[in-house]
């Protein structure tokens, strides 16, 4: 494998460059020498495919040999990048730099594993705002890592899954890179959904291969009817990828039979004059569907993508997409910003590159804008790299969006400044309201007035993006933290009003201490601060200090009633517990069981009640029931945990996630990992987009409750969960 890759990269670069090259695949051999991957090849054999990969799509020469050079930094001992650079030079050492992992480049020591994480992605995308070359490396890296993963442990392909297509995927549709996007999406479905993967793939290749023996017949007319026209040209069907079928019929509800691209013939011509004239005959031919024609040549997407769709009608009935384009745009339809390096010579030119990327920009300006990586990593995974609509300036540019923005959010994708100042927005030449939702090929306009002094706070519920909502906060945040911290004070005196609560009992110390430390803030003014200024809801910070202080009466309740009923709230010497692990005191004999409203645990302060004939319920100190329960005094009794118990017990949480394919899955690895054993799980659809799910299982105590619902907080998706 090296040699060849050496000689196609000599007969491509020359002999300079190719004495170049020769070093590094020896130095990375030195580097590599004693490493093995998981299937027990050698290391080196990785880089060299990642630099093969690199030359297969055109890219050039200081690239691939980065590529050759990207593992000896992260996986190399005592390799730095200033060695990189001293014998490579600096163009290289960069682009290596771009790839390496932050805890191994020399420019920090020691993170968390979770802020790791965090800080490599905003290293990676800031690097590739820097040189989008370096998004070409990682994707090769990813891509072979992924075509071998199937030898490596469970645990590390779902891992390693869950991050392609969460990271990766979207970064290869970002930059247009349509063959290697569809590759890693379906090698992630294949081990994050093993069942999901199986069943539509034995749907798609026998629905593939019917409907590619009823289109062969129309696929060799065309090949005719073009050369009648004297349109030179290959005629081909394009299957559609297993992930994008699953997607689509997960999003629009359907089957797979009601998929009309299922199945695309793909007509590849010379010239783009050519491209129309196929299109002319093409529904000169068949008859096409109404609304089903996008011409991407004259208003190409923003990751470069450019192709005319049409859909129409065999003489069966039978519907069929067809796809026209040039070689040039068919490769840039498959390897996106790479296909910049194959159709022109190396960096000579990087005038139109810089327009097609200069959404970067915004990257750059989300770096200034924001006060953490996490909080960047997230506005650049929501903003630009999930599902978006294309809009227009009034000139004609097209701006991309996610899916629900408004003219607020394309006003702050222009300039922060316009967005400031937006006094009204046209959409189409019509007036509309700030919280119009954009749809694709809408033409925005915005209208500005310097009387405009700033952002409204009502704009933070109307802006879709993270970028447009940290740009209005921020202008609230140092405009005035005085007036910030007053207006917050009121808003949360406003609040409390409203739900009949005295600020002066909710805001004792322990309580208040409670919530800052639960939104990481140092002292009361900070916290009156970020409600002034959005970045925290008064109605959150009232209910934690309601459920705060409630849980202390309950407890005080407790108390003052063992005490009038006479009982010693001191701890009593451990007695014999009974089969359920709970000690009764005073009648140890007596017949236990756990009150179904609130399902006490080992760790959990609790009280007895005795019931007509069925023994004793136990319930926790903070019941709801309790209250009611309490006006029977003489019925309560005092109960403990027996220190040695060892029952399992049973315990409901509820979850609230993202309802998108995949949430129930993350849930259950967390769980599995925990090994924990799940009894029962019912899930349902919320109005407002999430899926709220219930599930019991069976714990060892509130210990290990508080251990699984902190785990289940850091799947991305989960919005909230707390126990039932």
């Amino acid at each position: 494998m090296e040699e060849r890759l050496i000689a196609l990269f000599t007969e491509r670069f020359g002999e300079e460059q190719a004495e170049i090259m020769r070093q590094a695949v020896s130095f990375a051999a030195r580097v590599h020498c004693n490493q093995k991957r998981d299937d027990g090849s050698p290391f080196l054999s990785h880089p060299l495919n990642v630099a093969s990969y690199l030359l297969d799509m055109g890219m050039d020469a200081p690239t691939v040999i980065a590529g050759v050079l990207h593992d000896t930094v992260e996986d190399g001992d005592n390799v730095q990048i200033e060695d990189i650079e001293r014998m490579f030079g600096k163009e290289i050492a960069f682009l290596v730099d771009g790839v390496t992992k932050l805890t191994k480049s020399g420019k920090q020591t020691y993170v968390t594993k979770k802020q790791e994480q965090t800080e490599n992605l905003r290293k990676l995308f800031l690097a590739i705002a820097e040189d989008v070359r370096v998004v070409i490396i990682k994707l090769a890296d990813r891509l072979h890592n992924m075509r071998t993963i199937d030898v490596c442990s469970p645990q590390k392909q779902i891992k390693k899954s869950r991050e392609t297509l969460e990271v990766y995927a979207p970064l290869a549709h970002r930059f247009g890179m349509g063959a290697i996007r569809s590759e890693l999406e379906d090698l992630s479905f294949r081990y994050l959904m093993p069942e999901e993967y199986e069943n539509i793939k034995a749907q798609v290749d026998v629905q593939q291969k019917e409907r590619l023996e009823l289109l062969s017949s129309a696929m060799e007319k065309m090949k005719t009817l073009l050369r009648e026209a004297n349109i030179e040209g290959s005629v081909s069907g394009r299957p559609k990828h297993l992930y994008s079928s699953y997607r689509k019929m997960q999003r629009n509800n359907c089957t797979l039979h009601e998929l009309y691209d299922l199945i695309a013939i793909r007509i590849i011509v010379d010239t783009v004059t050519d491209c129309y004239a196929a299109l002319g005959v093409v529904h000169a031919t068949w008859k096409p569907l109404p609304g089903r024609f996008k011409d991407y040549i004259a208003m190409p997407k923003p990751n470069l993508y450019r192709s005319l769709h049409t859909t129409v009608m065999d003489e069966h009935g039978i519907p069929f997409e067809v796809q026209i384009r040039t070689k040039e745009m068919h490769a840039t339809a498959e390897y996106g910003i790479a296909a910049h390096w194959m159709y022109k010579e190396g960096r000579k030119s990087m005038t139109e590159l810089d327009k097609k990327t200069s959404w970067l920009r915004q990257v750059l300006e989300a770096d200034e804008t924001t006060e953490d990586s996490k909080e960047f990593v997230d506005n650049i995974l929501k903003d630009f790299l999930g599902e978006y609509v294309f809009v227009l300036t009034p000139q004609g540019e097209i701006i991309d969006l996610p899916v629900g923005s408004t003219p607020l959010d394309f006003a702050y994708r222009i300039h922060t400044n316009i967005g400031h100042h937006c006094q009204h927005a046209r959409v189409n030449g019509n007036v509309v309201r700030l919280d119009y939702k954009l749809k694709t090929n809408d033409v925005v306009e915005i209208i500005t007035s310097n009387s405009q002094a700033g952002p409204s706070r009502d704009w933070l519920s109307i802006v879709k993006t993270q970028s447009a909502k940290n740009k209005i906060r921020q202008w609230f945040k140092h405009e005035n933290r005085e007036e910030n911290i007053q207006r917050g004070r009121e808003m949360l005196e406003e609040t409390a009003k409203r739900h009949a609560q005295s600020l002066a009992i909710l805001m004792k110390p322990e309580y208040v201490n409670e919530v800052l430390k639960r939104h990481n803030l140092a002292s009361v003014e900070d916290l009156y601060s970020a409600i002034g200024f959005g970045g925290v809801s008064a109605g959150q910070v009232l209910h934690k200090l309601i459920d705060l202080h409630r849980k202390e009466e309950r407890l005080d309740e407790l108390q003052k009633k063992l005490e009038d009923a006479g009982q010693e709230p001191a701890k009593k010497p451990q007695r014999k517990a009974n089969p359920k692990g709970i000690i009764v005191h005073g009648d140890p004999g007596m017949a236990v069981f756990f009150g179904n409203c609130c399902n006490p645990l080992p760790g959990d302060p609790i009280v007895g009640y005795i019931t007509r004939g069925r023994g004793v319920s136990v319930h926790r100190a903070d019941c709801k029931n309790l209250e009611s329960l309490m006006k029977e005094s003489e019925r309560m009794i005092e109960v403990e945990w027996a220190l040695d118990a060892r029952t399992n017990f049973s315990a409901t949480i509820r979850v609230f996630i993202e309802d998108q394919p995949g949430s129930l899955m993350e849930v259950s690895k967390v769980l599995l990992g925990l090994n924990v054993n799940m009894t029962n799980l019912s899930s349902r659809s919320t109005e407002d987009g999430y899926a709220a799910m219930e599930i019991t299982c069976t714990v060892a105590g509130a210990e290990q409750l508080d251990v699984i619902i902190s785990n289940l907080k850091k799947i991305k998706q989960v919005v909230d969960v707390f126990r039932v």
